[in-house]
């Protein structure tokens, strides 16, 4: 008689420990950042002037504001049990959803999209710039990679970007429409492309079924990781790839969230992705997709949101006026890594000035539950 199979347990990866000779600092990364911010103030300006009021330089949208609370898992490796995740916590915690662009769009032009995690009571020794705050953010986009390997690739892509701001909102639903087909022909070949997303060409379909990640690397302790947020709970799963009808609903991806968390509460898992190979896991090029077959994503904490409003006044003059979220909101055990991060510290802090100043407002930074909508 054959004996009884035994369940095998999976084989976790061996990370890299952190060094910092990994990280190299390019010769023009200063030009390159006041060209960032030149550019994003472009952005924020057009819009400010046009609408009265300031927006972010990028994921000006909101589409979804949500309160709830981030769990760190029990019982996790020491490879995992790093940092923020070191010893099973809950935390208040806020998500921002959003999509991508610098100006606030129909969502009939239909474009890649982001997820903000901002976690609330965070302790412990702190990043540069950020030694007063106590929160851990982590900021997160629906593709695994970033769409411009070096930041002279990003100031380029977001110069054409400023360059179409306030330019015939009707011909970009046009375009929008144009680019999904051919996005569409693309996938059908087995690949993407990150400039038809960028363009417009993302499927119409439901944030809450999307998968995100951090797509550049940042400090998991003593190793180097990639984060993930993926839909968890059943009723998130079955929202993967839903259609959304956009056409006459310029707000459309924003009614479809506040329709389902007027009756639902959701589970995300927080999932991490530890780098065991320099060659084809880089640091410095954040458009590099990190391959699963050498590391899979691990599971490290959970993120619940309950039955709310998601759009609800106060949260919209709280979370989407005056908070800002940035990857240097951060632990020092969660440092950004790479120059894609390193140029974000300078360029969203400029952006968020710029908001802030011409709002008149001052930017909130919550310490604790107290601090957030109920």
């Amino acid at each position: 008689m054959p004996a009884p199979k035994v369940a095998s347990t999976p084989t976790l990866p061996r990370p890299i420990r952190y060094q910092p000779a990994m990280e190299t600092i390019g010769d023009h990364e200063a030009k390159t950042i006041q060209g960032l911010i030149e550019t994003m103030d472009r952005i924020q300006t057009i819009v400010a002037r046009d609408t009265g009021r300031a927006k972010r330089g990028v994921h000006a949208k909101a589409q979804g504001l949500l309160v709830g609370e981030f769990e760190v898992l029990p019982d996790l490796p020491p490879m995992l049990a790093q940092g923020l995740f070191a010893s099973p916590q809950t935390y208040p915690a806020v998500l921002r959803l959003s999509t991508i662009p610098g100006d606030v769009l129909d969502d009939a032009v239909s474009v890649p999209r982001g997820a903000a995690l901002k976690i609330v009571g965070v302790n412990g020794p702190r990043v540069p710039g950020s030694e007063q705050d106590a929160t851990q953010d982590f900021l997160f986009v629906n593709g695994k990679a970033f769409g411009a390997a070096t930041p002279d690739a990003f100031l380029r892509t977001l110069k054409l970007l400023a360059a179409t701001t306030d330019r015939a909102p009707g011909l970009k639903k046009v375009l929008s429409s144009v680019t999904r087909g051919l996005e569409k022909i693309v996938e059908d070949v087995g690949g993407q492309s990150a400039t038809l997303l960028t363009l417009g060409g993302y499927p119409a379909i439901n944030i809450l079924g999307d998968e995100f990640f951090t797509q550049g690397a940042i400090l998991y302790g003593d190793y180097i990781a990639k984060l993930a947020l993926k839909p968890f709970s059943d009723n998130l799963r079955a929202l993967t790839r839903q259609k959304l009808n956009l056409s006459g609903h310029p707000d459309g991806i924003r009614e479809a969230v506040v329709a389902f968390f007027q009756t639902n509460a959701a589970v995300w898992d927080i999932q991490v992705q530890l780098c065991t190979n320099l060659k084809t896991m880089p640091i410095e090029n954040a458009a590099v997709v990190w391959p699963e077959t050498e590391s899979p994503y691990l599971s490290v904490a959970r993120l619940h949101m309950p039955a709310q409003n998601a759009w609800r006044a106060d949260k919209v003059e709280l979370v989407d006026e005056r908070m800002s979220f940035s990857p240097w909101h951060a632990l020092a055990a969660h440092r950004p890594l790479g120059a894609i991060m390193r140029v974000r510290q300078a360029v969203y802090a400029a952006a968020a000035r710029f908001r802030m100043d011409y709002n008149h407002q001052a930017r909130v930074e919550p310490r604790s539950a107290a601090d957030l909508p109920a």
